[in-house]
């Protein structure tokens, strides 16, 4: 049996345990090569060979379907549930010496590139779950990208195209009036909001300095989620969290809501309840202990965290960036009526200061 040389290209992947979208099949005298050194699928390499059969009676396309631009074949030999759409490139791999060596070298490019962005990845709270296999996985679908200081990455009122995550640099989220109400660093993933969605964005995200980042567009979002149902978790998650903090910055504060420190802080959550003058309950969970905040109209009435009450307590609270609330409406009536804990501003400018001082001091 004879054999064309030809190249192909994956465009679609649907839970295949072992390819990728966007890797090369490269086939030259009936054996298989894939991009990265990856096993080839003797499933695979049989529907290619049918494809590129010469004997009469054996092929399973002609030779004008084979060589017809995006030509597709799919494979589909682990089952329903599992298959890959292939696409005809070109009718012969590499075949100079000087192309053969040009490959090489964007193949060692690329593979550099994935292993130092999985050791990234690995770092990513979102993504420790995953095996290191199933990261390089991922680092294929992730494309890097510079912006210059100054640069609008996110503009309020569009749609998300991508989900950006930041390598190095840092840049502020801004408000409608243009004031930061979020800082974002390396290792923070954001865009995600309006790409999952489908919503216009809510908030302008600038560049402050020369930042690196990896993108991942919405198509390939898709392929992502249903390929990792962990990750599926977690952005829904994401996206439920942010969209009650939208919620709470918008003054819309309903009983149940709860939300992340990092994504508003307890400054911002304490004046959002007394502006809106409610009354309940913020109950707080962080890694080293709980706390909590009691509301009467407006006003603090009762404060506790790490064994300590009222004042202290609330300086405490105000200075943590991690960690989680929840916010309940509604007091009982044993803590109606309650003596508030000083002034509100007062309170807020005095947690402020010691937070200011804090800083100074390290």
């Amino acid at each position: 049996m004879e054999y064309r040389d030809a190249v192909f290209l994956i465009t679609k992947e649907e839970s295949c345990p072992i390819y990728n979208k966007g890797e090369e099949l490269l086939v030259h005298e009936g054996a298989l090569t894939v991009d990265f050194e990856k096993p080839a699928c003797l499933t695979l390499v049989s529907k290619i060979q049918e494809a590129l059969s010469k004997d009469k009676g054996k092929q399973r396309f002609t030779q004008r379907t084979v060589t017809a631009a995006h030509t597709s074949f799919i494979c589909d030999g682990c089952g329903s549930l599992s298959k890959i759409t292939f696409e005809y490139k070109q009718a012969k791999a590499f075949s100079t010496l000087q192309m053969n060596m040009l490959r090489l070298a964007e193949k060692k490019k690329k593979k550099k590139f994935v292993e130092a962005l999985v050791g990234v990845l690995a770092k990513i709270e979102v993504f420790e779950h995953l095996e290191k296999r199933d990261l390089f996985d991922l680092a294929f679908f992730l494309e890097p990208k510079q912006v210059l200081p100054h640069k609008v990455l996110v503009k309020e009122g569009d749609r998300g195209r991508f989900i950006y995550i930041m390598l190095h640099g840092h840049s502020t989220v801004l408000n409608t009036n243009n004031e930061v109400v979020e800082e974002l660093k390396a290792g923070d993933i954001f865009g995600e909001m309006s790409l999952l969605s489908g919503e216009p964005a809510t908030a302008s995200i600038h560049t402050q300095c020369t930042c690196k980042f990896v993108t991942l567009n919405g198509k390939d979002l898709k392929v992502i989620l249903n390929k990792f149902p962990v990750l599926q978790l977690f952005f829904y998650r994401l996206l439920v969290n942010r969209a009650q903090v939208n919620l709470l910055r918008a003054g819309k504060i309903s009983s149940g809501m709860s939300g992340e420190l990092i994504d508003i802080n307890a400054v911002e959550l304490f004046q959002l309840i007394n502006a809106g003058g409610k009354s309940g309950r913020v109950d707080f969970n962080f890694s080293d202990g709980r706390g909590f905040v009691l509301f009467e109209d407006g006003e603090i009435v009762d404060a506790a965290y790490k064994g300590i009450e009222g004042k202290e307590a609330i300086f405490g609270l105000l200075s943590l960036t991690k960690g989680s609330f929840v916010y309940k409406t509604g007091i009982d009536d044993v803590d109606k009526n309650g003596e508030v804990v000083g002034g509100f501003m007062g309170l807020l400018m005095e947690g402020l200061r010691r937070i200011d001082e804090l800083a100074e001091g390290d």
